[in-house]
């Protein structure tokens, strides 16, 4: 079964009312990251008023959320329920909050967490990610051709393709595929190709 995460490390801000909000959204695999990452944050901002976060975990079927002394379920809550109802995992988000002066009250604080989470999130590159079989397949250059042309059909990825007296050709299917997509170039390449499975694991489609 598949999941999603991001890619890279986002940011967005903007004001309301006068206090400052900065989003800040990473990866993580372990809680080890994931804390390390709001750490960071509160290192680069400890002057700030409040940094709230949250962060879900594939690893432990963990998450956590803090308030950060804003009152309670107004800033950790909402940023975890940005990232959950988008389906995102492995991520952390921080939301840092510089006060300027005027209250927003329950319902513009929930806001405003909500905001910095999103558009953090919205900055950022959603990924899917798959069970996949790793494949090398080898044959000679006849049914190369092939063997490129069966390879959409099931959505696979060409990593890499070597070439000396035969061709090796490097590529990730869904695991869930793999078996139709390894009968279908046997029986078009008339048993004419060799195909070893290296390994399985969460590959990015």
């Amino acid at each position: 079964m598949g999941y999603k995460t991001i890619r890279k490390r986002a940011e967005s801000s903007f004001t309301e009312k006068k206090s400052e909000f900065i989003g800040y959204i990473s990866p993580a695999e372990t809680e080890e990251e994931a804390i390390a990452f709001i750490n960071e944050i509160r290192a680069m901002h400890r002057k700030a008023t409040h940094n709230c976060y949250a962060y879900i975990l594939r690893n432990n079927n963990t998450s956590r959320h803090s308030d950060d002394g804003e009152p309670g379920g107004t800033a950790g809550m909402p940023i975890y329920d940005v990232l959950s109802k988008n389906g995102i995992t492995d991520v952390v988000c921080v939301v840092t909050r510089y006060f300027g002066g005027i209250l927003l009250g329950t319902g513009g604080l929930v806001h405003a967490y909500s905001k910095g989470a999103s558009t953090a999130l919205a900055n950022s590159d959603i990924v899917t990610m798959e069970v996949a079989d790793s494949l090398k397949i080898s044959c000679d250059y006849t049914m190369y051709g092939m063997i490129g042309s069966v390879l959409p059909e099931y959505e696979a990825i060409i990593r890499n393709t070597e070439y000396s007296d035969i061709v090796c050709v490097y590529a990730d299917v869904k695991a869930e595929l793999t078996a139709e997509l390894i009968s279908k170039l046997i029986d078009k390449c008339n048993g004419k190709v060799d195909i070893k499975k290296l390994s399985n694991g969460y590959v990015e489609f």
